[in-house]
Parts: C-alpha cells; sequence; structure tokens
C-alpha cells in the first residue's frame, strides 16, 4: 500500500466541516464524495460517523491510491473501494443507486464553471427523499464584502487557468435550482469558507 497523500488544509478544515455535519446530518444514512482528492476527508468522517457508509470518487485515478491508503491506514470498514467519477460524465453511477448525502469540498473553483452545473443535475439524480448534497469551500456573495484573502486567492486561480475562480453563490444557486435544488442553508466556516446545504425543492 502506498503512502497517502497529505493537504495540509484538508487537515485544518477536517473538524469543523464534522462539527457541522453532525448538526446537519442524521444518525446513519450513505454518502458519496465528490472529489475525495487525498482522501483525509472521507476517512475524518467516516471514522467519526461510524454509522454512515461512505462511498468515495475522484476524477483522477490516481487518487484512489491515496484515498485507499488513508482508509486502510485507519482500518475503516464502512468506506467502500474508490471509484473514478468525473461530474461531467452523463452518468455518474447505475441510476438506481442513491445516497442521503453527496458531499462536495473544494471542487468548484479549481474546474470549469460548467461542473457546477454537473454536480448539482448529477447529486439531484442520486439524493434519496429526504436527502442533502453538502458543498464546501469560499464563495463571493452578494452584499457581502469579500476578504482580502479571498480576493487573493480568486486572482491567483485565474492567473493558473481563465477557467477557475472563486463562484458566486447567487450563481451556484442558480444551477441548483435548475436542477431542483434549493439552499437549505449556509454555514460561515474558518479561514472565510462556506458550507452551504442544497436539498431537494420538492423536500420540505
Amino acid at each position: 500500500m502506498s503512502k497517502p497523500n497529505f493537504s495540509p488544509a484538508a487537515d485544518r478544515n477536517k473538524q469543523p466541516i464534522l462539527d457541522v455535519l453532525r448538526e446537519v446530518l442524521p444518525d446513519h444514512g450513505t454518502a458519496l464524495e465528490i472529489a475525495s482528492g487525498t482522501g483525509q476527508h472521507v476517512a475524518w468522517f467516516a471514522a467519526n460517523l461510524p454509522q454512515w457508509t461512505w462511498q468515495a470518487t475522484d476524477a483522477v485515478p490516481a487518487a484512489l491510491d491515496s484515498i485507499s491508503a488513508w482508509v486502510a491506514e485507519q482500518g475503516l470498514l464502512n468506506v467502500r473501494p474508490p471509484l473514478v467519477l468525473d461530474v461531467m460524465a452523463p452518468e455518474w453511477l447505475p441510476g438506481d443507486v442513491v445516497f442521503d448525502l453527496v458531499y462536495c469540498a473544494n471542487m468548484l473553483h479549481i474546474s470549469p464553471w460548467t461542473t457546477c452545473a454537473a454536480l448539482m443535475q448529477g447529486s439531484a439524480r442520486h439524493l434519496a427523499p429526504g436527502g442533502v448534497l453538502v458543498t464546501y469551500g469560499p464563495y463571493l456573495e452578494d452584499g457581502v464584502p469579500t476578504s482580502e484573502g479571498n480576493l487573493g486567492f480568486d486572482k491567483s486561480l485565474r492567473a493558473q487557468d481563465p477557467a477557475w475562480g472563486i463562484r458566486r453563490k447567487e450563481d451556484v444557486a442558480q444551477e441548483a435550482a435548475r436542477a431542483g435544488l434549493r439552499l437549505q442553508a449556509r454555514h460561515a466556516m474558518p479561514a472565510n469558507n462556506l458550507l452551504l446545504v442544497w436539498a431537494k425543492a420538492d423536500d420540505r
């Protein structure tokens, strides 16, 4: 088993995110993580939410080794083998597979804007009744001053790739609405990030 990759940012934010997940999620369920990256989040959440079963995925096949290594290192039995999943694919998983949670952190600002619509449409297809999509990361918001840190981060992202950049929460909400999802809750997080909870519009 190869040594897992390590992200300092993922290590810093895993506990604040877990604290909010404990508030918004039921005691048990099934979760699909999009863009799992190093695997630190899924390993941490699975260890601390043992009644949840987790499916990690990433668009980069090489990432699966790191995800598997984190899971093996923790000895976790509630994480399924990771899968390659590209949000832009017309079919993510077999159509009848549903989850109580779809979780996606720090993807929207480091991928083209088209991935936002794809994330919303795919999540809507695979959310069970009463399930939620949780997105985490930096956002721009109408009427809310943007921190100097996020302004600089956005500039650096666009310098790396003009298709990247911090997204407006309101633009994301429009794409969510087109997929039949509505913003259910907004949680301010450390380091000028937000955790947003999206639910199917007909789930009241």
